[in-house]
């Protein structure tokens, strides 16, 4: 499955439910409120040790929250799970650019170009301090620690351009530490990929 596809269905599943119930606790509180007011009700009640009260109010929250859990987990091992036949580029992070070595040991700075319709892996590594990795629109995120590696992948799509920004403060430059991904036709890719340089 699409990386994207499983996150924003966890997004939205979570959306979604926390908003049913905010608006469903919101109106019984109204509800509450009006109907028990000290004017009609001077002597409260107390509902202590109704156990199917008590065993409702835990067992609704626990299967929610393993629900959110189930899809959050599904989305996750879909990031981890890069499919066979994956472009794998290198992304080395430093102050304050983005480097992108590619198989054939070709460089470039602040534009990683990759072929359409493609898995694409990309082996994420820091060469000074803290930086995190983010194409928003692949919902790729990563943070790059020098002596860690890590990876993500995403599944480029139409030929397009797109950010890529650094997500952690990581010094004064921080703010200019962006990249384009840009997304071309197979055939221009291995034609870029064997010019020399650009």
């Amino acid at each position: 499955m699409d990386p994207v596809v499983g996150i924003d269905r966890a997004f939205w599943y979570i959306l979604v439910v926390s908003a049913v119930f905010l608006t469903g606790i919101t109106l019984v509180m109204i509800y509450f409120v009006v109907r028990y007011r000290r004017s009609r009700h001077p002597q409260p009640a107390d509902i202590r040790g109704n156990w199917q009260l008590e065993l409702l109010w835990t067992v609704i929250p626990t299967i929610i929250a393993l629900s959110m859990f189930a899809v959050g987990w599904k989305s996750y091992t879909g990031l981890r799970a890069v499919p066979a036949g994956a472009v794998q580029i290198e992304v080395l992070a430093q102050m304050f650019s983005w480097i992108f070595v590619y198989a054939n040991d070709k460089e470039s700075e602040n534009l990683l170009m990759v072929p359409e319709h493609t898995p694409i892996k990309l082996n994420i590594n820091s060469l000074d301090v803290i930086h995190s990795f983010s194409l928003p629109a692949f919902r790729v995120k990563a943070d790059a620690v020098k002596g860690l590696p890590t990876y993500v992948w995403f599944q480029s799509g139409d030929p397009g351009e797109f950010d890529i920004m650094c997500a952690e403060y990581c010094g004064i430059g921080h703010s200019k530490m962006l990249a384009k991904l840009k997304v071309v036709p197979r055939g221009e890719y291995d034609a870029w990929l064997e010019r020399e340089g650009e």
